[in-house]
């Protein structure tokens, strides 16, 4: 038959300890770059880009008929969205020429790790099993 799936417990599991562990004595240097992405420095806001406000007020809002301005205060009309307003203005992004990928330091064996030969033995008898019936 054709082999689906594969793997074994000391390296798809984490019952013993890591055979590399990061060194940690080594560090990122000063001039990597972790940014993939940067802002495209050809590119200009717009010159109409922000005259907008955010909102405005409600061209089709009328004063109540009962609105009496000793109890209820000066009316205000409310505010709606504005439907000419572009948002917060932000430079395209391009790849940045200078990224060097993800930084990691570097591998070194791990002093506390220790083979387990007998990793797929039980170590005590069973005593029960479970079966999950769907």
């Amino acid at each position: 038959g054709e082999k689906k799936e594969s793997g074994s417990l000391e390296e798809d599991w984490s019952f013993l300890k890591p055979k590399q562990i990061d060194d940690a004595s080594d560090k990122k240097p000063a001039d990597w770059v972790d940014e993939a992405q940067m802002d495209d420095p050809e590119d200009v806001k717009p010159a109409d880009w922000g005259s907008e406000p955010e909102k405005v007020v409600d061209p089709e809002a009328e004063k109540p008929e009962d609105w009496d301005e000793e109890d209820d205060g000066e009316w205000e009309a409310p505010m709606i969205a504005n439907p000419n307003y572009k948002g917060e203005w932000k430079a395209k992004k391009i790849p940045n020429p200078a990224y060097k990928g993800v930084w990691a330091p570097k591998q070194i064996p791990n002093p506390e790790y220790e083979a387990d030969s007998d990793l797929y033995l039980a170590r005590q008898p069973l005593s029960a099993v479970g079966i999950d019936v769907w």
